[in-house]
């Protein structure tokens, strides 16, 4: 059971003076891709670097397969790390790279051999390893780098930003490969990654987090129907949702979000909860892709605003359209079968179902 748990743990750097990770408490359960993800600095590598035993825990407990590892050395920890940088040795060849750890432990040739060439075949690098690292591509080195972690067999595989120095199309090929390798040593992964498109992709669950502070813990799915607050919302989906300040009003009876000149009517299953926010202000958070164009067929029954194109990027079957409304920039992703130019006029329509409600003081989804 290689299970991964903090409990109330925080690390501080500088004899305590910069806090890094308040107080994280976190399960990550047996064979499972659990993926660290939010900006630079929000404390997801000093995490991963704790699991491994690289970084000295200030306060409170880890555990991993149930056994407390506070103070234990990275060796006995039963774990393999994967860095950024490959890390390979330059003066051995792959073969030797990937061998060099099990020489270490004294294990037989025989089953050194067994194992290298077992790794070598599911990552495809076989016909590499009498090569040397410089011979190679960054994708194949990463593999290397992957069949040194997997040779070792160990209950728990960490994966510091293993893609980011590879180009999009080598890293979308190994973003493949890395989620089938798991699938096949049905192993506990756990990847760090400021890259919210890999996160979502890979992992089983995500956590996202901000200034050494989890701020959700939950599915792919989950972190993009149901943002806990602006942050989690903001960070998930790429272009990044929009966040547009509104006041509920009561209007007929009926529950409306007023902004700009609009007044978008709310979803029965929300007024409930928003009933106590009659006349204050609120968050209206509406995803780039949510927006509908007259070419869709579903238009019916939606809230139509009419805006001026900023500007126009086809991407394909469907445009983005840059827009002011309420006196801040907002981006619609549309379907389009004609061309759109910066200063058109744009008639676009919101599901109200769509729509996201925040609270504006403490940011979290109403």
């Amino acid at each position: 059971m290689a299970t991964i748990k903090f409990k109330n743990v925080a690390k501080a750097f500088d004899n305590g003076k910069v806090t890094v990770i308040p107080d994280l408490s976190l399960e990550i359960k047996d064979k499972e891709f659990v993926v660290l993800v939010g900006p630079s600095g929000c404390g997801k590598s000093t995490t991963l670097r704790m699991i491994a035993g690289l970084e000295d825990i200030s306060s409170g407990e880890l555990y991993i397969d149930n056994k407390k590892v506070n103070g234990i050395p990275p060796k006995d920890r039963d774990i393999a790390m994967v860095f950024q940088s490959y890390a390979l040795y330059p003066h051995m060849t792959v073969y030797k790279n990937m061998a060099f750890a099990l020489k270490l432990k004294k294990m037989p040739k025989n089953e050194i051999d067994e194992k290298v060439m077992w790794a070598a075949k599911i990552l495809d690098i076989e016909p590499y390893l009498d090569r040397k690292p410089r011979a190679l591509s960054g994708g194949q080195r990463q593999r290397v780098a992957l069949g040194r972690a997997m040779v070792r067999n160990p209950k728990v595989f960490l994966l510091d930003e293993p893609l980011s120095n590879l180009d999009a199309k080598l890293r979308t090929e190994m973003r493949s490969q890395i989620t089938m390798l798991h699938q096949k040593l049905q192993t506990t992964f756990v990847y760090v990654t400021h890259d919210q498109t890999e996160a979502m992709t890979m992992a089983d669950r995500i956590v996202v987090m901000n200034k050494g502070v989890i701020q959700q813990f939950d599915t792919p799915q989950k972190l993009y129907s149901e943002p806990a607050n602006t942050f989690v919302a903001g960070f998930i989906g790429s272009p990044q949702m929009n966040f547009i300040d509104s006041e509920i009003i009561k209007d007929s009876g009926k529950l409306k979000a007023k902004f700009s000149s609009y007044a978008l009517d709310i979803p029965k299953v929300k007024s409930e909860k928003l009933e106590k926010y009659i006349g204050k202000k609120i968050i209206l958070g509406i995803r780039p892709e949510h927006f509908l164009s007259v070419e869709d067929s579903d238009i019916k029954g939606k809230y139509a605003i009419t805006v001026n194109a900023m500007l126009a990027e086809m991407t394909g079957s469907e445009t983005n359209v840059y827009f002011e409304l309420a006196g801040e920039k907002h981006i619609a992703r549309i379907k389009s079968e004609k061309k759109i130019c910066s200063g058109d006029s744009v008639r676009l329509f919101i599901d109200p179902e769509a729509v996201h409600f925040f609270d504006k003081e403490t940011t979290m989804a109403i």
